[in-house]
């Protein structure tokens, strides 16, 4: 018990400290946008496809990554992952063209999105069902805080906006060798990759045989709608708030108090979806994402805009948590990865969706109120469904 026990801790801590450079990684644009602003001369439509570009790679990324990692293993795949977004988040740094920055962002993303779907499954299979959704969540509160040392990095480096790059290129390969060394595959994989006699279901098998075609849906739906919002605050709310007036350095305290809200959020996410019912849980979030939403749009001085962040901050990655600890309590052991990567794909049309359509609203004049309002829609479909999804819960894990 001692060795499993010492095998689950050492799983989720690695797994935390991926989720914390992948969460310095993923904000970086947001973080250095005003110098990659300048120096490539982008007008705002522009720099929602410089935001988007990772936010694609992301797509392909996660699909593929839960994919191959049900056949050869989810630590293969994220310490692939890692390296691949590791030397791409370098190469951001030194792009010496437009076309040049995009691909490059393009290529982190893919790293990126291949990561996620591991660390959700290695995290889901290192701990008993009861503590799933803790566990996820102490993983997944590395993301904010990866985010909230991104805006350290940016407010330390100044103008050199190349440096939240370099940062975010050197960690992973420094911990690659590390996770190759220390970090247990799965359990549960090795088992089932040893049973004798199974076939490998197909992708349309996997996502939608013996009835969970409504679960993958229901989680697909749910998934686009709260990553839209979630990437068009991670990466355009320090522009947003230049525009309100606010000063970089001012812009940068925010960013810094929604990255640690979202860390509590995630904590928060975990803790009371294992120990309370899903339908007041999930309501009581995406409610308070929605005034919280409303407290950025109106405040007008720092103290205020900084409270309103730092709410966000916790609603909008509690959110995401939910749907992160729910997705793998719906696919057996030999598709789960499949399941769940395809979820964090479609989520990312969502992703790539949020930068681009602020991008389109604040070229067209609407300002921060207008893409403010453009998200409280979709987060009101995103909660229905999760409380719908709630109404068959999964006794797939027990089976697992």
């Amino acid at each position: 018990m001692e060795t499993a026990s010492g095998r689950s801790r050492l799983t989720i801590v690695l797994c935390f400290i991926v989720a914390l450079i992948e969460g310095l990684d993923l904000q970086s644009a947001g973080i250095a946008a005003a110098g990659i602003r300048a120096a490539f001369n982008l007008d705002p439509t522009m720099m929602g496809w410089m935001f988007s570009a990772s936010i694609i790679g992301l797509l392909p990324g996660a699909f593929l990554g839960g994919y191959v990692a049900d056949r050869i293993g989810r630590k293969k795949v994220l310490v692939a992952a890692v390296v691949l977004f590791g030397i791409f988040s370098l190469w951001t740094a030194y792009a010496g063209s437009l076309t040049g920055l995009l691909l490059a962002r393009f290529l982190t993303g893919l790293g990126l999105g291949a990561a996620l779907p591991n660390l959700i499954a290695l995290c889901a299979e290192a701990v008993e069902e009861r503590q799933r959704s803790t566990a996820i969540s102490i993983m997944y509160c590395g993301v904010p805080l990866g985010g909230a040392t991104a805006a350290l990095v940016g407010m330390a480096a100044g103008e050199a906006w190349q440096w939240v790059f370099i940062v975010g290129g050197v960690a992973p390969l420094v911990i690659a060798p590390l996770m190759v060394w220390l970090l247990p595959e799965s359990s549960a994989f090795n088992r089932q990759q040893g049973a004798a006699g199974q076939s490998r279901p197909s992708t349309v098998a996997a996502l939608c045989g013996e009835g969970r075609t409504r679960i993958t849906l229901s989680l697909w739906v749910s998934y686009f709608f709260t990553l839209t919002v979630m990437y068009m605050l991670l990466n355009w709310l320090p522009s947003l708030l230049l525009e309100l007036g606010f000063s970089k350095p001012q812009a940068g305290v925010v960013q810094m108090v929604f990255n640690i809200g979202g860390a509590l959020g995630s904590l928060m996410g975990g803790l009371l979806l294992d120990r309370f019912r899903r339908t007041p849980v999930v309501l009581s979030i995406y409610t308070g994402l929605l005034l919280a939403l409303a407290g950025i749009g109106f405040s007008t001085s720092l103290a205020s805009m900084a409270a309103a962040g730092f709410a966000a901050g916790v609603f909008v990655m509690a959110a995401q948590l939910v749907l992160y600890a729910l997705a793998p309590a719906y696919y057996p052991t030999q598709v789960r990865a499949t399941g769940v990567g395809a979820a964090v794909a479609i989520g990312r049309l969502g992703s790539v969706s949020g930068p681009l359509a602020a991008g389109q609203i604040l070229a067209a004049g609407a300002g921060t109120a207008g893409v403010l309002m453009a998200a409280a829609p979709g987060l009101l479909v995103a909660a229905l469904v999760v409380v719908a999804l709630g109404s068959r819960e999964s006794r797939t894990l027990a089976s697992a």
